[in-house]
């Protein structure tokens, strides 16, 4: 949910003073996307290699299985460690993000991402189990009931407080709804934005050559149906069964907020598929964000207008599934450059550390190919399209069937196999990643996809035989992501 803020209550005054600050970052923002746009048409773009990382959404839970709210404990434990700066607090405390290292998009790239996966991993499971308590990365843990989500177990951060408090203003005191329609019916009222804490995710970062961010950007919308399809892991939420990825409904329905006024709950969410393709600059989504979203944190900084401290922290209270970020790099104390990301932000956590590396490699290769193709993906299919396919593939996963490119009919796990493994490919190795590694990893795509068992299926398959004691399930999910074996080779015993 991004940085610390040192206020929780606001006035007038300080959402006028930010609004000042916010449209001056916006205007010099508006300055460099013109002025990279010249360079790029002069040739002066700097070729460099793109940077890759990710953020994981973990659980804690006990011996029993139940959420364990220890949370702050856990971090004070990490200071002093080696992996102190890349853990964080989540909304919950029973939630951490841990936060990767960057690393360059080419050669050992797969193995390096594993490794560093594997170092955050290990140091935080040492840690939980001082605490008597180990780590879960899944989409929605099963265990969870809705008592869990009270505000006493929110994390103690004053961005978390504030949020709560601003999202509750916006909506003019109105409890948040919550109405899933899956294979059951899940319907409940929150008092609070601590449903949010439900979903945990897996979260992958691309910095964009400038030249192609639009094509990149609009390729991972596309794209968004079919990852999620193969990723998905959230079948199960307060012992119903839902949707494939019923993270998805969650988040969306968790900080149900709209735009101004009148449009608080009209169809602008915070937390949606987006509005449309980016036509010509990615500055249209910066601009949108602008002119759609309140703000809700007016927190003043102290700070540069080219620090956009003010503009990264309204960008970070709107969720789309697909986000774009303007990020700075400093190496080695020279003159700060700023860079395009893509922030992927539609797969679970899970279920394996192998498995979020697989779930890598084909994102970062399909992207690659498509992006780079000479015929333009999002001039052959509608956004509406792709918007109803990224709905669609979430609730049926693998089993859904989608429209395609050019309006052809096809089912998710046909487009997977024939399709976009094969472009996966192509990608990974235009980036030159090793071709072991690119072999090993789609391996696994292409047999998760055939034998039709991502983590969802599995959780659904173990419900089927043992019933529905979501306890013992959240424990034999724990007990098989120990082993490391991906999810595909899972039996339910």
């Amino acid at each position: 949910m991004g940085q610390e803020i040192t206020h929780r209550h606001f006035k007038k005054s300080d959402f006028d003073r930010y609004r000042n600050k916010l449209d001056a970052e916006l205007a010099w923002v508006k300055n460099w996307f013109a002025k990279k746009s010249r360079d790029q048409t002069e040739h002066y773009e700097r070729q460099s290699l793109p940077t890759v990382g990710f953020e994981l959404e973990i659980c804690l839970v006990d011996k029993k299985g139940e959420p364990a709210c220890v949370n702050d404990v856990f971090l004070q434990r990490l200071k002093n460690t080696s992996i102190e700066k890349e853990v964080s607090l989540e909304l919950a405390q029973f939630n951490l993000e841990l936060n990767s290292l960057v690393f360059k998009l080419t050669g050992n790239v797969l193995q390096n991402l594993k490794k560093e996966f594997e170092r955050l991993w290990l140091a935080c499971s040492t840690i939980a189990q001082e605490l008597n308590c180990k780590l879960l990365m899944i989409g929605c843990l099963p265990s969870l009931q809705e008592e869990h989500l009270k505000l006493r177990n929110m994390s103690p951060m004053t961005r978390y407080a504030a949020l709560n408090e601003q999202v509750l203003r916006s909506r003019k005191g109105r409890a948040i709804e919550v109405d899933i329609q899956g294979r059951e019916t899940l319907k409940s009222i929150h008092q609070d934005v601590m449903l949010e804490s439900a979903a945990t995710s897996f979260q992958l970062h691309l910095q964009m050559p400038f030249s192609r961010s639009v094509r990149f950007y609009n390729a991972a919308i596309i794209l968004s149906a079919p990852m999620v399809a193969v990723s998905a892991n959230s079948p199960f939420l307060f012992g119903k069964a839902l949707w494939c990825e019923t993270r998805i409904p969650v988040f969306e329905q968790a900080v149900s907020v709209g735009g101004f006024d009148g449009a608080v709950f009209g169809p602008i969410k915070r937390v949606s598929f987006g509005s449309g393709y980016v036509k010509e600059s990615l500055m249209e989504c910066f601009e949108e964000n602008n002119e759609h979203y309140p703000i809700l944190l007016p927190e003043i900084f102290s700070t540069e207008i080219e620090d956009l401290a003010h503009l990264s922290l309204h960008n970070g209270t709107v969720w789309r599934w697909n986000r774009p970020l303007l990020a700075a790099t400093n190496e080695n104390n020279t003159k700060r450059e700023y860079h395009v990301r893509l922030e992927h932000r539609v797969m679970p956590a899970g279920p394996t550390i192998v498995d979020s590396i697989a779930n890598a490699a084909f994102f970062y290769g399909v992207v690659t190919a498509m992006a780079n193709q000479y015929e333009i993906p999002e001039q052959q299919l509608a956004f509406f399209q792709a918007k109803e396919n990224f709905y669609l593939a979430a609730k049926q996963g693998l089993k859904g069937k989608i429209i395609w490119l050019s309006g052809q009919h096809i089912s998710l796990k046909a487009l997977i196999l024939e399709y976009l493994l094969p472009m996966a490919k192509d990608g990974l190795s235009q980036l030159g990643i090793a071709r072991e590694d690119i072999d090993y990893y789609l391996g696994i795509i292409e047999q998760r996809t055939k034998n039709g068992q991502n983590g969802a299926v599995w959780q659904r398959r173990y419900v089927e035989k043992h019933g529905k004691d979501m306890h013992a399930l959240t424990l034999a999910y724990e007990k098989n992501q120990l082993t490391g074996v991906p999810v595909h080779e899972w039996e339910v015993s």
